[in-house]
């Protein structure tokens, strides 16, 4: 997930952290105020939230990216020495390089600027940084997480409505389409047949897309009988190379994922010139599965009119599988590819 947290948040806890700062300078070590805003133990002053305000940045868009937001806790706990020796560096060249070429005044006297104790000491100084950064950034992630799942549930409500507004009565649907097939199934097998591919295809639709989750097989399926009756509208003139790849059996995925794919192709493609074949690859394997389209446009289609489609399906599969998949799309001149990798649950 990525977060975008506006700059000017930052900038503001910040200083409140150089207010908390001097403050505490006053009050526990019994500093005059004249002494630590004066010009010298300003610039240290400042150079020290700098340096904090690097190490922070670094931890937030750095380490909690890679793992707190993936929960590899270990990972993470293992990275803040890492900021810390990072903490430990930055300040030194700051304060003991720069200012002092600058003010002819260590911060550290010479017996603690050992190696081992200022690493240790500022290792102290260094902490708050990373805790705080952390803590900002579960804050922020908690609430995109409960936003992204608000909207979903929008998305929901709205596609439940979408639905109950096309749907007219789909018993009826069923029991008209099983009529047309026993009165065909005698005269004309092939009619017949696929009056059933498009009964079990409005079946699926109807029943199983506003679940959570569906078997692997029923979706292959819908795009199997999806294509079957695509073919037929095509007159044999239909050029795609379609390929399933491994086994499955109890697997299950999220509804209308693979579907949104398969729609895509035959919506914007090109399909009816044999040089120019569209591909579609269903691969499955290692507990997860693999979708490859690739096809040429059709004449006149722009890709960017699908841009709201693949932004609602990118919501539904971080809010289903978190960070666990890959979404991509390639516009290139007069193609289009398209790759999605999900784990398989069973």
């Amino acid at each position: 997930m990525k977060l975008k947290i506006p700059l000017s948040y930052h900038i503001f806890l910040f200083l409140g952290l150089y207010i908390t700062f001097n403050l505490w300078e006053i009050a526990i070590n019994n500093r005059d105020l004249d002494l630590v805003f004066n010009r010298i133990s300003f610039m240290f002053n400042i150079s020290f939230i700098v340096v904090i305000f690097i190490v922070y940045f670094l931890n937030f868009y750095t380490f909690c990216k890679w793992f707190l937001n993936k929960k590899k806790i270990l990972f993470f706990v293992m990275s803040i020495p890492v900021s810390l020796l990072i903490f430990s560096a930055i300040r030194y060249f700051v304060q003991e390089v720069i200012l002092y070429e600058l003010t002819g005044i260590h911060n550290y006297a010479k017996e603690t600027r050992e190696l081992s104790y200022y690493i240790k000491d500022n290792f102290f100084f260094g902490l708050p940084a990373v805790i705080l950064s952390s803590l900002a950034y579960l804050f922020f992630h908690f609430q995109e997480t409960q936003k992204q799942n608000q909207e979903l549930v929008l998305e929901n409500k709205k596609a439940e409505l979408q639905m109950l507004k096309s749907q007219v009565s789909p018993h009826f649907l069923f029991n008209t389409l099983n009529s047309f097939y026993s009165q065909l199934v005698l005269k004309e097998d092939e009619m017949a047949s696929d009056i059933l591919v498009l009964s079990d295809l409005l079946r699926y639709v109807i029943t199983e897309t506003e679940k959570d989750e569906v078997l692997l097989s029923k979706e292959i399926q819908f795009v199997q009988n999806y294509i079957h009756l695509q073919k037929k509208r095509f007159e044999d003139q239909l050029y795609l190379d379609f390929v399933i790849e491994g086994t499955y059996s109890t697997e299950k995925i999220l509804p209308s994922v693979l579907v949104h794919f398969i729609e895509n192709v035959f919506k914007h493609g090109k399909l009816n010139k044999e040089d120019e074949k569209a591909v579609i690859a269903i691969v499955i394997k290692e507990n997860f599965l693999e979708l490859s389209t690739f096809n040429y446009n059709g004449a006149g289609e722009n890709y960017s009119s699908t841009g709201i489609g693949f932004d609602n399906l990118n919501k539904r599969l971080e809010h289903a599988y978190k960070g666990e998949f890959t979404l991509e799309k390639i516009a290139e001149k007069n193609t289009f590819k398209t790759y999605l990798k999900i784990p398989l649950k069973k």
